[in-house]
């Protein structure tokens, strides 16, 4: 099963860090937050990546192409002609991956970047996400939840993460009040109000029909809105940890979960 993720957006939010890469080449750990998703994914079996580019996509490009020779290999260069050797290391990496990097424009929104890599995921069911979030939601199960109702999509839906402060009033009077969590080690579940969608996706190739041709085409709009007016768009319930990286406070909690020692996205 392939996965496709897009990385193309200009990460506006987080323009400290994104003036100079994109969004999904932040890093979190020493490591861009791409490679932790897609870890996440290969903890569960899926390797064969689908990455639609656009924004400072030459990065990414660069990051993956060079994967292997700054990971797993010993260098050799021979400085009179510019001749390179290399060879594995006593350790090799992990990350057995395929990966497809696919130009999908500078300026397309969401739709059209995934209606871009449709010839890539093929005709089979795929999963789909978005490059700049993490959570720990347990891929098998989502599979497994998508599978058993048949319809064409299913996506994740989580509590927003709880960004401030809460009261709790009997009229006028404050009966509690709960301080925000801090970056470590108050993180717990999501406690937010509601549900949002927090990407993951299960997709049968029928749904790339409701996605318009066209740069504009957001995939959370008109495209999800039909699905679920066709009564094709479910919604599998993620209880657990679940955060994206829209700002520099999103990251700033990132790194100082990781740092912690025992980040909830890994397994």
């Amino acid at each position: 099963m392939k996965i496709g993720i897009l990385a193309g957006g200009l990460g506006s939010r987080l323009t400290e860090e994104t003036e100079v890469r994109p969004k999904p080449m932040v890093e979190i750990g020493g490591k861009p937050i791409l490679w932790h998703i897609m870890r996440h994914y290969l903890r569960y079996g899926f390797s064969h990546f689908v990455i639609a580019l656009g924004y400072k996509g030459e990065h990414i490009k660069r990051y993956i192409v060079d994967y292997y020779t700054y990971n797993e290999s010993n260098i050799t260069v021979d400085m009179s002609n510019g001749g390179l050797r290399t060879a594995p290391t006593a350790e090799p990496i992990s990350e057995r991956w395929t990966v497809d990097l696919i130009e999908t424009g500078g300026e397309a929104e969401t739709g059209a970047r995934i209606k871009r890599i449709a010839s890539f995921l093929g005709d089979e069911t795929f999963m789909l996400t978005y490059g700049d979030g993490v959570s720990d939601v347990d891929l098998q199960k989502l599979l497994e939840f998508h599978r058993s109702h048949g319809r064409l999509a299913t996506l994740t839906a989580v509590h927003p993460p709880n960004r401030f402060g809460k009261l709790e009033l009997d009229g006028d009077r404050v009966v509690r009040f709960t301080e925000k969590p801090q970056f470590a080690g108050e993180f717990g579940p999501q406690v937010g109000e509601g549900w949002i969608n927090g990407g993951y996706f299960v997709l049968e190739p029928q749904v790339f029909d409701y996605i318009d041709d066209d740069e504009g085409t957001k995939w959370e709009l008109a495209p999800l809105d039909r699905l679920a007016k066709d009564g094709e768009l479910m919604a599998y319930h993620h209880y657990s940890f679940w955060q994206c990286m829209d700002t520099i406070r999103d990251r700033k909690l990132l790194e100082s979960l990781w740092n912690n020692g025992d980040p909830p996205w890994t397994i």
